[in-house]
């Protein structure tokens, strides 16, 4: 084949990288044929130049099919909707017994579709330039084409690609992470403490440190947004969540650098300890929500860079999203709840701050001001200040902790309404009768009493104050079968041996 072509061949394919900003895809051992991909186009635009003297049309169409079979597994790998390929043959002459139609008919195979283009002999140049793409370049050849030449363009195509495949790479890699070993030793030495004072699997031992407990947060303890992202419950959450912080947060601080990485981190945590407050009313904590968070920000990156996000991590990513909450949803004590606040404050986080190097004050002032506005929606329709909205769980540990600081109106105040209006348990009833007794209201706090030994016919506590104010309305015979039952169901107490002995004595 002519040097001219092999030239061409080069200068179409240095022209794309260069100027176009396409990235090489694959380079055929023999270097006669190239795959280059438009790496800013949101649907797929891929340049396939084959270098080869065409015989028979039957070859081409061969090839065609294959390269339409070929483009449709580039298009699923990349993540495209739809993929367009400019097929670019140069020849010196075209096929022999070619069809006039082989050119110019684009064939469609699933979502992929190829259009043919035939460059051959002197007339290269004008067929080049008949395509809208292409004609901002002069295409002229030169006359005489020596082998240095053909060498020099090449090697500026490669050096063009190398520094496309170099920015690309800083991407990942725009600082050393610090934060990511930092926020491991925390929750490490968090555990240690956890374990020294009671052990990270105690609910006391955990609301002691700063676990994610609604009743108290209710109560004004707004810090237990953020104490949860450090606490674990139990050496297996520990070992999950640190692993999980090594691999995702070394990448997310490597990307957007580590102040950006501590907002993120810190943000999508808080992020998913106010998605568990609202949504659930269990005890938690751990770094699920924050780890998700660094999910979200590695799906902003992909908002910013979907070819290289797709073509390097991307499908691993969302993978790995859509199995843990498949999870989440089928696995009980998985708090989901936190897990999906922390994917989208991550998102929505890494979008305030945006990557290094890519500013964006428009979208990033509309991230920042859809991120209060979500979250005073969420809030405003949340738990409130009505206890009947609340979960009984959550009604009946506010109310513990107003009896716990002797507050008996503010407990009854909150029970009444849940009693009368919501769905009470056996402890909701049981609470309300122990802030009635302190309060004197010995005849509610009977009925209340009864009401929670019907709900729950064990419940030792409830028999034995409802004997107490049985005995104090003279009816001891009740009082004894009271008293009997709250110390058949407890013999340890030694309260309730004292009042059923007593009772029994003198009945």
């Amino acid at each position: 084949m002519d040097l001219r072509y092999n030239y061409l061949f080069w200068k179409i394919a240095h022209y794309l990288v260069e100027y176009k900003h396409y990235r090489i895809l694959d380079l055929s051992p023999g270097q006669d044929e190239i795959w280059l991909e438009n790496s800013r186009m949101k649907e797929g635009n891929i340049i396939r130049i084959v270098r080869k003297d065409l015989d028979w049309g039957n070859w081409v169409k061969r090839d065609l099919e294959l390269t339409s079979v070929n483009g449709e597994k580039v298009r699923k790998s990349l993540g495209k909707r739809r993929l367009h390929v400019k097929n670019l043959y140069i020849s010196t002459f075209p096929p022999v017994d070619g069809d006039p139609g082989l050119f110019q008919d684009v064939m469609t195979h699933h979502k992929t579709t190829i259009q043919p283009i035939l460059l051959h002999g002197d007339q290269s140049v004008e067929e080049l330039k008949k395509d809208p793409f292409f004609n901002e370049e002069e295409w002229e050849l030169p006359t005489e084409v020596l082998e240095a030449n053909v060498e020099w363009i090449r090697n500026m195509t490669m050096t063009s690609s190398s520094k496309q495949m170099q920015k690309e790479r800083q991407l990942f890699e725009r600082g050393k992470p610090f934060f990511t070993y930092f926020f491991i030793a925390v929750q490490v030495i968090m555990f240690l403490i956890l374990e020294l004072n009671g052990g990270s699997k105690d609910p006391q031992t955990l609301i002691r440190f700063g676990a994610k407990y609604n009743p108290l947060m209710i109560e004004g303890e707004w810090w237990r947004l953020v104490t949860p992202i450090f606490l674990h419950i139990g050496l297996l959450h520990l070992l999950m969540n640190t692993l999980a912080l090594y691999y995702l947060g070394m990448a997310v601080e490597k990307m957007f650098g580590r102040i950006r990485f501590v907002l993120i981190y810190m943000l999508s945590g808080i992020a998913g300890t106010l998605a568990s407050f609202l949504f659930t009313s269990n005890l938690s904590a751990g770094a699920s929500g924050a780890i998700f968070g660094c999910f979200g920000a590695l799906l902003y990156f992909g908002v910013l860079h979907p070819n290289v996000f797709f073509r390097t991590m991307g499908t691993n990513i969302i993978a790995v999203i859509l199995l843990n909450l498949v999870l989440g949803f089928s696995l009980p004590g998985i708090d989901n709840a936190g897990h999906i606040g922390g994917l989208i404050g991550g998102f929505l986080a890494a979008g305030i701050v945006s990557l290094p190097n890519a500013f964006r004050p428009l979208r990033q002032i509309l991230f920042l001001l859809g991120s209060i506005a979500l979250t005073g929606a969420l809030v405003w329709q949340g738990i409130g200040t009505d206890s009947t909205s609340w979960d009984v769980d959550t009604v009946n540990g506010v109310a513990q902790e107003k009896i716990s600081d002797q507050k008996w109106e503010e407990a009854e105040k909150i029970l009444i309404p849940v009693v009368e209006e919501g769905s009470p348990n056996a402890q909701t009833f049981f609470y309300l009768s122990y802030a009635e007794i302190k309060q004197n209201k010995l005849a509610p706090a009977k009925k209340h009493l009864m009401a929670a030994i019907e709900e729950d016919e064990g419940f030792h506590e409830a028999h034995y104050n409802l004997a107490l104010i049985l005995i104090d309305s003279g009816d001891r015979e009740e009082a004894l079968i009271h008293a009997k039952k709250a110390y058949e169901l407890n013999r340890q107490d030694e309260n309730y041996e004292k009042l059923y002995k007593e009772l029994q004595g003198n009945t």
